[in-house]
């Protein structure tokens, strides 16, 4: 079986694993240094990392960032500007290039930021969730733009050919809003307006519900919030709330096959080899029917390549056992 034969044959047969995966597809995502980030160059190292870790997606990070603005109160953000297609053409140059050159090996997915977190390059985190805490009618103006600019991203890589997108979802972390409306009124929609459309137009999205600043705001005590939300694979955290949940619990809330199981802080970032296949192992063992071996969200830079290539070689031979 070919990479994307192994990828697409995750939306194959029931969650329970009937009929059996053949192979357990696997990959780990990390952020290159910004010499990296645009042009020939981040093709190459996008190349070069797929081929060294044998992973079977290529998956895009995301390096351009909306450009900040001075946001001093609510009603800033109505002026914010709308960005075409010339903004992010460093970005789609790297999309081109990996599409032309790995598109036929491999699934090609693009780092999707949400709106909340693109506007949260604009205006400043903190000062967005002040402000929606505060006038979120007025916020939503500059997060209706924020989308509108999104979506001609998303257009522009469809037309080049991406399979989809990984979709990276914020807002709804324990300590993020006291108003869990701010959320569900003022974030959720436009991420759906966004994610709806990724939906109808791609063969293979993943879900990624991002505890990154887990530190800061807290994780998730209710993934719930996110059933609605489109995406063939779902990619978390397993703690949820106080609770440690299965790959299998999330899979069967969810409807659909869990991508994770491993912790990016763990043995991946500073363990050996030996360490990282074991913890691989144990996240097999614990697989769902329907399962994609990969990290909680990406590892830290400067993670060992050969680390990320044990345990994706884990998976791939977790079957032949």
């Amino acid at each position: 079986m070919n990479k994307r034969e192994i990828v697409f044959g995750l939306l194959d047969g029931g969650l329970d694993g009937n009929p059996p995966q053949p192979i357990i597809p696997a990959a780990f995502f990390t952020h290159f240094a910004p010499e990296f980030h645009q042009g020939p160059a981040g093709v190459e190292k996008h190349k070069e990392f797929f081929r060294s870790t044998g992973m079977d997606i290529v998956k895009i990070q995301y390096e351009r960032p909306f450009p900040a603005q001075p946001i001093a109160s609510p009603a800033d953000w109505a002026r914010i500007p709308l960005l075409d297609k010339t903004f992010f053409e460093p970005q789609l140059e790297v999309v081109r290039g990996l599409v032309e050159a790995l598109k036929a090996e491999a699934p090609v997915v693009v780092t999707l930021y949400s709106p909340f977190m693109c506007a949260g390059h604009v205006g400043g985190r903190e000062t967005l969730s002040a402000h929606l805490q505060e006038d979120p009618d007025a916020v939503k103006k500059g997060l209706q733009i924020v989308t509108d600019s999104l979506m001609t991203f998303v257009q522009e890589c469809i037309q080049i050919g991406v399979d989809g997108f990984y979709h990276s979802t914020q807002g709804a972390e324990s300590h993020r809003f006291s108003d869990p409306r701010i959320f569900t009124d003022y974030i959720m929609p436009f991420d759906l307006e966004v994610m709806n459309e990724i939906n109808r137009r791609c063969p293979f999205s993943i879900l990624h519900i991002c505890d990154y600043h887990r530190d800061e705001v807290g994780g998730y005590d209710d993934l719930t919030l996110f059933l609605d939300y489109p995406g063939h694979v779902v990619n978390c955290s397993l703690q949820v709330g106080d609770r440690t949940m299965t790959p299998t619990e999330i899979s069967k809330m969810f409807g659909r096959p869990f991508m994770g199981g491993m912790e990016r802080k763990g043995a991946l970032a500073t363990g050996t080899e030996a360490q990282v296949r074991e913890a691989a192992r144990e996240a097999l063992r614990q697989a769902s029917g329907r399962f994609f071996l990969g990290a909680d969200c990406t590892v830290p830079g400067g993670t060992p390549w050969e680390n990320l290539r044990a345990a994706i070689d884990e998976a791939h031979q977790w079957t032949q056992e």
